[in-house]
Protein backbone atom coordinates (compact mmCIF):
# COMPACT_ATOMS: atom_id res chain seq x y z
CA UNK A 1 0.00 0.00 0.00
CA UNK A 2 1.26 3.40 -0.92
CA UNK A 3 2.01 6.38 2.23
CA UNK A 4 -0.08 8.37 2.54
CA UNK A 5 0.72 12.35 1.06
CA UNK A 6 1.25 14.76 4.05
CA UNK A 7 -1.52 17.11 3.27
CA UNK A 8 -3.56 13.91 3.87
CA UNK A 9 -1.94 12.49 7.27
CA UNK A 10 -2.58 16.40 7.96
CA UNK A 11 -6.57 16.33 7.65
CA UNK A 12 -6.89 12.87 9.00
CA UNK A 13 -5.30 14.36 12.01
CA UNK A 14 -7.13 17.37 12.70
CA UNK A 15 -10.46 15.33 11.86
CA UNK A 16 -9.31 13.28 14.80
CA UNK A 17 -8.47 16.05 17.01
CA UNK A 18 -11.85 17.76 16.15
CA UNK A 19 -14.41 14.37 16.08
CA UNK A 20 -12.71 12.36 18.50
CA UNK A 21 -10.42 14.44 20.87
CA UNK A 22 -12.82 17.11 21.09
CA UNK A 23 -10.29 19.56 20.71
CA UNK A 24 -10.13 22.70 18.70
CA UNK A 25 -8.12 23.15 15.19
CA UNK A 26 -5.74 25.35 16.30
CA UNK A 27 -4.57 23.11 18.81
CA UNK A 28 -4.48 20.52 15.95
CA UNK A 29 -2.36 22.55 14.22
CA UNK A 30 -0.42 23.00 16.88
CA UNK A 31 0.63 19.53 17.24
CA UNK A 32 1.15 18.70 13.73
CA UNK A 33 4.82 17.02 12.62
CA UNK A 34 6.85 19.20 11.12
CA UNK A 35 5.69 19.42 7.05
CA UNK A 36 5.96 21.95 4.38
CA UNK A 37 3.57 25.14 4.94
CA UNK A 38 1.98 24.26 1.47
CA UNK A 39 0.54 20.64 2.60
CA UNK A 40 -0.01 21.75 5.98
CA UNK A 41 -2.19 24.40 4.63
CA UNK A 42 -3.82 21.92 2.30
CA UNK A 43 -4.50 19.62 5.30
CA UNK A 44 -6.44 22.44 6.96
CA UNK A 45 -8.20 23.25 3.82
CA UNK A 46 -9.51 19.43 3.35
CA UNK A 47 -10.28 19.34 7.24
CA UNK A 48 -11.96 22.68 7.57
CA UNK A 49 -14.17 21.04 4.30
CA UNK A 50 -15.06 18.17 5.96
CA UNK A 51 -16.42 19.97 8.92
CA UNK A 52 -18.16 22.43 7.03
CA UNK A 53 -20.22 20.01 5.00
CA UNK A 54 -20.43 16.95 7.64
CA UNK A 55 -23.85 16.28 7.77
CA UNK A 56 -23.78 16.24 3.45
CA UNK A 57 -21.02 14.17 3.14
CA UNK A 58 -22.36 11.56 5.57
CA UNK A 59 -25.50 11.74 3.67
CA UNK A 60 -23.90 11.32 0.37
CA UNK A 61 -21.56 8.47 1.98
CA UNK A 62 -24.52 6.70 3.91
CA UNK A 63 -26.29 4.84 0.52
CA UNK A 64 -22.64 3.10 0.38
CA UNK A 65 -22.38 1.92 4.41
CA UNK A 66 -24.39 -0.98 5.66
CA UNK A 67 -22.97 0.02 8.86
CA UNK A 68 -20.42 2.81 10.58
CA UNK A 69 -17.29 1.90 9.83
CA UNK A 70 -14.41 2.00 12.37
CA UNK A 71 -13.09 5.43 12.86
CA UNK A 72 -9.99 5.30 10.46
CA UNK A 73 -12.04 4.32 8.09
CA UNK A 74 -14.89 6.95 8.75
CA UNK A 75 -11.68 9.45 8.69
CA UNK A 76 -10.49 8.62 5.21
CA UNK A 77 -13.85 8.48 4.02
CA UNK A 78 -14.89 11.84 4.33
CA UNK A 79 -11.52 13.28 3.35
CA UNK A 80 -12.44 11.13 0.25
CA UNK A 81 -15.78 12.68 -0.44
CA UNK A 82 -14.64 16.38 0.45
CA UNK A 83 -12.03 16.09 -2.09
CA UNK A 84 -14.67 14.15 -4.68
CA UNK A 85 -17.59 16.38 -4.44
CA UNK A 86 -16.01 19.90 -2.62
CA UNK A 87 -12.71 20.40 -3.86
CA UNK A 88 -12.51 19.56 -7.50
CA UNK A 89 -9.92 16.97 -6.84
CA UNK A 90 -9.83 14.27 -9.83
CA UNK A 91 -11.52 11.02 -8.81
CA UNK A 92 -8.68 8.53 -8.99
CA UNK A 93 -6.47 11.22 -7.20
CA UNK A 94 -9.10 11.48 -4.39
CA UNK A 95 -9.36 7.68 -4.16
CA UNK A 96 -5.98 6.65 -4.49
CA UNK A 97 -5.00 9.62 -1.19
CA UNK A 98 -7.78 8.49 0.88
CA UNK A 99 -6.87 4.52 0.74
CA UNK A 100 -3.50 4.79 2.63
CA UNK A 101 -4.95 6.83 5.40
CA UNK A 102 -6.68 3.34 6.33
CA UNK A 103 -5.23 0.42 8.25
CA UNK A 104 -5.38 -2.19 5.04
CA UNK A 105 -8.14 -4.62 6.53
CA UNK A 106 -10.14 -1.38 5.46
CA UNK A 107 -8.59 -0.47 2.45
CA UNK A 108 -10.65 -2.58 0.55
CA UNK A 109 -14.01 -0.71 2.11
CA UNK A 110 -12.44 2.67 1.32
CA UNK A 111 -11.23 1.80 -1.90
CA UNK A 112 -14.84 0.40 -2.52
CA UNK A 113 -16.76 3.25 -1.46
CA UNK A 114 -14.93 5.68 -2.49
CA UNK A 115 -15.19 4.69 -5.97
CA UNK A 116 -18.08 3.63 -6.01
CA UNK A 117 -19.20 7.59 -5.01
CA UNK A 118 -17.05 9.10 -7.64
CA UNK A 119 -19.01 7.35 -10.32
CA UNK A 120 -22.02 9.84 -8.99
CA UNK A 121 -20.01 12.75 -8.21
CA UNK A 122 -21.08 16.18 -7.17
CA UNK A 123 -24.76 14.99 -7.92
CA UNK A 124 -24.77 12.33 -4.47
CA UNK A 125 -25.50 16.36 -3.41
CA UNK A 126 -28.04 17.32 -4.90
CA UNK A 127 -31.42 16.93 -3.54
CA UNK A 128 -30.12 17.36 -0.30
CA UNK A 129 -30.88 20.18 2.84
CA UNK A 130 -27.38 20.99 3.24
CA UNK A 131 -28.57 23.63 5.75
CA UNK A 132 -30.13 21.26 8.17
CA UNK A 133 -27.91 18.17 7.78
CA UNK A 134 -24.61 20.64 8.21
CA UNK A 135 -26.30 22.75 11.49
CA UNK A 136 -26.29 20.88 14.68
CA UNK A 137 -29.73 20.56 15.50
CA UNK A 138 -29.51 22.32 18.52
CA UNK A 139 -27.92 25.67 16.97
CA UNK A 140 -30.25 25.26 14.22
CA UNK A 141 -33.20 25.37 17.03
CA UNK A 142 -31.31 28.60 18.84
CA UNK A 143 -30.98 30.21 15.40
CA UNK A 144 -34.63 29.87 14.64
CA UNK A 145 -35.43 31.26 17.88
CA UNK A 146 -33.20 34.16 17.54
CA UNK A 147 -33.55 34.93 13.71
CA UNK A 148 -36.38 33.29 12.06
CA UNK A 149 -36.63 33.01 8.66
CA UNK A 150 -32.93 34.08 8.55
CA UNK A 151 -31.70 30.51 9.98
CA UNK A 152 -31.69 29.33 6.70
CA UNK A 153 -29.39 31.72 5.11
CA UNK A 154 -27.38 31.73 8.01
CA UNK A 155 -26.43 27.90 7.36
CA UNK A 156 -25.98 28.90 3.56
CA UNK A 157 -23.30 31.03 4.76
CA UNK A 158 -21.21 28.74 6.71
CA UNK A 159 -20.86 26.81 3.69
CA UNK A 160 -18.30 28.91 1.76
CA UNK A 161 -15.07 29.69 2.88
CA UNK A 162 -14.65 32.87 4.42
CA UNK A 163 -12.65 35.89 2.70
CA UNK A 164 -9.43 37.23 3.99
CA UNK A 165 -10.73 40.78 5.24
CA UNK A 166 -7.92 43.64 6.49
CA UNK A 167 -8.06 46.57 8.46
CA UNK A 168 -5.54 49.40 6.95
CA UNK A 169 -3.13 51.24 9.55
CA UNK A 170 -3.71 55.18 9.22
CA UNK A 171 -2.50 56.73 5.75
CA UNK A 172 -1.76 52.57 4.17
CA UNK A 173 -3.31 52.04 0.95
CA UNK A 174 -5.50 48.32 0.65
CA UNK A 175 -3.07 45.79 -1.08
CA UNK A 176 -3.26 45.15 -4.73
CA UNK A 177 -6.28 43.36 -5.75
CA UNK A 178 -8.53 44.06 -2.56
CA UNK A 179 -12.17 45.44 -2.38
CA UNK A 180 -13.07 48.01 -0.40
CA UNK A 181 -16.54 47.12 1.55
CA UNK A 182 -18.67 49.97 3.05
CA UNK A 183 -17.91 49.62 6.21
CA UNK A 184 -14.33 50.48 5.78
CA UNK A 185 -12.45 46.83 5.43
CA UNK A 186 -9.94 45.89 2.67
CA UNK A 187 -11.68 42.32 1.38
CA UNK A 188 -8.98 39.69 -0.70
CA UNK A 189 -10.10 36.09 -1.81
CA UNK A 190 -10.41 33.03 0.10
CA UNK A 191 -6.94 31.23 0.91
CA UNK A 192 -5.30 34.40 0.64
CA UNK A 193 -1.86 33.98 2.78
CA UNK A 194 -1.44 37.47 5.08
CA UNK A 195 2.02 37.21 5.68
CA UNK A 196 3.07 36.99 1.39
CA UNK A 197 0.92 40.58 0.86
CA UNK A 198 3.04 43.25 0.39
CA UNK A 199 3.32 45.78 3.24
CA UNK A 200 2.68 42.97 5.83
CA UNK A 201 5.91 42.98 7.71
CA UNK A 202 6.08 46.48 7.38
CA UNK A 203 2.80 46.52 9.74
CA UNK A 204 0.35 48.33 7.24
CA UNK A 205 -2.57 46.53 7.88
CA UNK A 206 -3.86 43.52 10.02
CA UNK A 207 -6.54 40.57 9.53
CA UNK A 208 -10.03 41.02 11.09
CA UNK A 209 -13.16 40.60 9.89
CA UNK A 210 -15.51 43.21 8.36
CA UNK A 211 -17.76 42.63 11.51
CA UNK A 212 -15.06 42.15 14.26
CA UNK A 213 -14.12 45.86 13.45
CA UNK A 214 -17.41 47.53 13.84
CA UNK A 215 -16.91 47.36 17.58
CA UNK A 216 -14.15 49.44 18.22
CA UNK A 217 -15.69 51.73 15.32
CA UNK A 218 -18.57 52.56 17.49
CA UNK A 219 -16.85 53.54 20.24
CA UNK A 220 -15.37 56.54 18.33
CA UNK A 221 -12.52 56.72 20.39
CA UNK A 222 -10.21 60.11 20.24
CA UNK A 223 -6.89 61.16 20.71
CA UNK A 224 -5.90 60.99 23.91
CA UNK A 225 -8.16 59.21 25.48
CA UNK A 226 -7.45 56.57 28.17
CA UNK A 227 -9.32 53.49 26.46
CA UNK A 228 -9.03 49.60 27.74
CA UNK A 229 -9.11 46.72 25.54
CA UNK A 230 -10.58 44.15 27.69
CA UNK A 231 -10.05 40.69 26.45
CA UNK A 232 -7.40 41.78 24.00
CA UNK A 233 -5.46 39.52 22.53
CA UNK A 234 -4.64 38.65 19.30
CA UNK A 235 -5.19 42.81 19.17
CA UNK A 236 -7.34 43.67 16.64
CA UNK A 237 -8.88 46.02 18.29
CA UNK A 238 -6.27 47.35 20.39
CA UNK A 239 -4.58 48.17 16.85
CA UNK A 240 -7.53 49.95 16.00
CA UNK A 241 -8.09 52.18 19.45
CA UNK A 242 -4.04 52.97 18.58
CA UNK A 243 -4.33 54.02 15.84
CA UNK A 244 -7.12 56.68 16.50
CA UNK A 245 -4.30 57.68 19.12
CA UNK A 246 -6.13 56.91 22.08
CA UNK A 247 -3.98 55.80 24.86
CA UNK A 248 -4.82 52.07 25.35
CA UNK A 249 -4.45 49.32 28.04
CA UNK A 250 -4.93 46.04 26.56
CA UNK A 251 -5.75 43.52 29.74
CA UNK A 252 -5.53 39.88 28.71
CA UNK A 253 -6.47 36.52 31.05
CA UNK A 254 -4.93 34.09 29.35
CA UNK A 255 -1.10 33.62 29.33
CA UNK A 256 -0.39 31.71 26.46
CA UNK A 257 -2.20 34.38 24.41
CA UNK A 258 0.38 37.29 25.49
CA UNK A 259 3.17 37.01 22.83
CA UNK A 260 0.88 37.16 19.92
CA UNK A 261 -0.48 40.50 21.00
CA UNK A 262 2.98 41.74 21.71
CA UNK A 263 4.11 40.49 18.14
CA UNK A 264 1.22 42.08 16.15
CA UNK A 265 1.51 45.31 18.39
CA UNK A 266 5.28 45.25 17.48
CA UNK A 267 4.89 44.76 14.03
CA UNK A 268 2.07 47.11 13.56
CA UNK A 269 4.21 49.67 15.06
CA UNK A 270 1.66 50.57 18.42
CA UNK A 271 2.67 50.26 22.15
CA UNK A 272 -0.37 50.22 24.25
CA UNK A 273 0.11 48.86 28.33
CA UNK A 274 -0.25 45.51 28.20
CA UNK A 275 -1.54 43.70 31.39
CA UNK A 276 -1.52 39.89 31.97
CA UNK A 277 -4.80 40.06 34.25
CA UNK A 278 -8.31 38.63 34.36
CA UNK A 279 -10.32 41.85 33.23
CA UNK A 280 -13.51 40.72 35.66
CA UNK A 281 -10.92 41.72 38.71
CA UNK A 282 -8.43 44.09 37.42
CA UNK A 283 -9.15 47.72 38.21
CA UNK A 284 -7.15 50.83 36.32
CA UNK A 285 -5.63 53.23 39.05
CA UNK A 286 -7.66 56.31 37.32
CA UNK A 287 -11.68 55.98 35.94
CA UNK A 288 -11.34 55.66 31.98
CA UNK A 289 -13.03 57.57 29.57
CA UNK A 290 -14.01 54.37 27.47
CA UNK A 291 -13.76 50.46 27.43
CA UNK A 292 -14.07 48.00 24.56
CA UNK A 293 -15.52 44.72 26.26
CA UNK A 294 -15.14 41.46 23.14
CA UNK A 295 -15.61 39.62 25.27
CA UNK A 296 -15.21 35.26 25.54
CA UNK A 297 -18.36 33.44 24.22
CA UNK A 298 -19.37 30.53 21.59
CA UNK A 299 -18.03 32.50 19.15
CA UNK A 300 -20.66 30.45 16.98
CA UNK A 301 -20.54 33.66 14.64
CA UNK A 302 -16.94 32.70 13.15
CA UNK A 303 -18.23 29.33 11.66
CA UNK A 304 -17.16 29.88 7.93
CA UNK A 305 -13.24 30.80 9.21
CA UNK A 306 -13.55 28.12 12.69
CA UNK A 307 -15.61 25.28 11.34
CA UNK A 308 -14.98 23.11 14.35
CA UNK A 309 -17.08 25.36 16.67
CA UNK A 310 -19.92 23.88 15.26
CA UNK A 311 -18.74 20.38 16.61
CA UNK A 312 -17.37 21.61 19.73
CA UNK A 313 -19.63 23.76 21.58
CA UNK A 314 -22.70 22.74 23.47
CA UNK A 315 -25.94 24.40 24.80
CA UNK A 316 -24.32 24.42 28.22
CA UNK A 317 -21.43 26.22 26.81
CA UNK A 318 -23.83 28.95 26.12
CA UNK A 319 -25.04 29.63 29.81
CA UNK A 320 -21.35 29.44 31.34
CA UNK A 321 -20.34 31.79 28.72
CA UNK A 322 -23.90 34.31 29.30
CA UNK A 323 -22.71 34.09 32.83
CA UNK A 324 -19.06 35.09 32.42
CA UNK A 325 -19.85 38.09 30.19
CA UNK A 326 -22.44 39.27 32.74
CA UNK A 327 -19.72 39.67 35.40
CA UNK A 328 -17.16 41.26 32.79
CA UNK A 329 -20.02 44.09 32.12
CA UNK A 330 -20.27 44.77 35.93
CA UNK A 331 -16.86 44.75 35.78
CA UNK A 332 -16.09 47.13 33.22
CA UNK A 333 -18.63 49.48 34.08
CA UNK A 334 -16.83 49.89 37.53
CA UNK A 335 -13.71 50.97 34.88
CA UNK A 336 -15.54 54.00 33.25
CA UNK A 337 -15.46 57.56 35.01
CA UNK A 338 -18.99 58.98 34.72
CA UNK A 339 -20.20 59.90 30.86
CA UNK A 340 -17.98 57.09 30.23
CA UNK A 341 -19.11 54.62 27.08
CA UNK A 342 -18.47 51.10 26.52
CA UNK A 343 -19.12 48.99 23.88
CA UNK A 344 -19.83 45.55 24.54
CA UNK A 345 -19.61 42.93 21.65
CA UNK A 346 -19.46 38.67 20.89
CA UNK A 347 -18.99 36.89 18.21
CA UNK A 348 -22.08 34.50 18.76
CA UNK A 349 -24.68 34.33 16.97
CA UNK A 350 -26.48 32.82 20.43
CA UNK A 351 -29.37 35.33 21.63
CA UNK A 352 -28.23 34.42 25.54
CA UNK A 353 -24.75 36.17 24.53
CA UNK A 354 -26.10 39.00 22.74
CA UNK A 355 -29.35 40.60 22.56
CA UNK A 356 -30.54 39.02 26.52
CA UNK A 357 -27.77 41.40 27.94
CA UNK A 358 -29.94 44.92 26.60
CA UNK A 359 -32.00 43.72 29.61
CA UNK A 360 -30.11 43.53 32.23
CA UNK A 361 -27.42 46.64 31.75
CA UNK A 362 -24.86 47.15 34.54
CA UNK A 363 -26.21 49.38 36.71
CA UNK A 364 -25.64 53.30 35.77
CA UNK A 365 -25.22 52.35 32.59
CA UNK A 366 -27.74 53.76 29.72
CA UNK A 367 -27.99 52.11 26.51
CA UNK A 368 -26.80 54.42 23.93
CA UNK A 369 -28.17 53.68 20.44
CA UNK A 370 -26.33 52.92 17.56
CA UNK A 371 -27.78 55.41 14.84
CA UNK A 372 -27.83 53.74 10.96
CA UNK A 373 -26.00 56.12 9.49
CA UNK A 374 -22.75 54.99 11.72
CA UNK A 375 -22.58 51.58 9.36
CA UNK A 376 -22.70 52.56 5.97
CA UNK A 377 -23.63 49.78 3.67
CA UNK A 378 -25.24 47.79 7.04
CA UNK A 379 -27.84 50.04 8.06
CA UNK A 380 -29.99 46.72 8.39
CA UNK A 381 -27.36 45.30 11.06
CA UNK A 382 -28.95 48.23 13.47
CA UNK A 383 -31.47 46.32 15.51
CA UNK A 384 -35.11 48.20 16.87
CA UNK A 385 -33.29 48.63 20.33
CA UNK A 386 -30.26 50.64 18.97
CA UNK A 387 -28.19 47.57 19.04
CA UNK A 388 -25.68 46.17 16.25
CA UNK A 389 -26.19 42.77 15.19
CA UNK A 390 -24.84 41.32 12.03
CA UNK A 391 -24.92 38.27 10.47
CA UNK A 392 -23.13 36.08 8.06
CA UNK A 393 -25.69 36.01 5.45
CA UNK A 394 -25.03 39.96 5.31
CA UNK A 395 -23.11 41.47 2.48
CA UNK A 396 -23.63 38.30 1.11
CA UNK A 397 -23.26 39.76 -2.63
CA UNK A 398 -19.24 40.69 -1.65
CA UNK A 399 -18.64 37.44 0.51
CA UNK A 400 -20.29 37.64 3.75
CA UNK A 401 -19.64 38.49 7.25
CA UNK A 402 -19.15 37.20 10.56
CA UNK A 403 -22.09 36.85 13.48
CA UNK A 404 -21.43 39.48 16.10
CA UNK A 405 -23.29 41.78 18.56
CA UNK A 406 -22.72 45.02 19.94
CA UNK A 407 -24.00 47.06 22.35
CA UNK A 408 -23.08 50.93 23.38
CA UNK A 409 -23.65 51.80 26.55
CA UNK A 410 -22.79 55.48 28.57
CA UNK A 411 -22.32 55.63 32.73
CA UNK A 412 -24.60 58.52 34.06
Amino acid sequence: MSVPSPARRAAAHLLETVLERHRGLEEGLDSLPEMAPRDRAAGHRIAAAVLRRLGSLDAALEPFLHRAPPAPALRALRIGAAELLLLGTPAHAAVASAVPLTPRPLAGLVNAVLRRLAAQGPAALEGLDAERLDTPAWLWAAWHAAHGEAVRAIAAAHRAEAPLDLSLAPGASPPEGARMLPTGTARLPPGTRITELPGFAEGRFWAQDAAAALPARLLHATPGERVADLCAAPGGKTAQLCAAGARVVAVEREAARLPRLRENMARLGFSPEIVHADAARWQPPAPLDAVLLDAPCTATGTLRRHPDVAHLKRPKDVAKHAAEQRRLLQAAARMLRPGGRMVFATCSLQAEEGEAHLAHLPEGMRLDPVRPEELPGLEAAVTPQGALRTRPDMLAGEGGMDGFFAMRLVKV
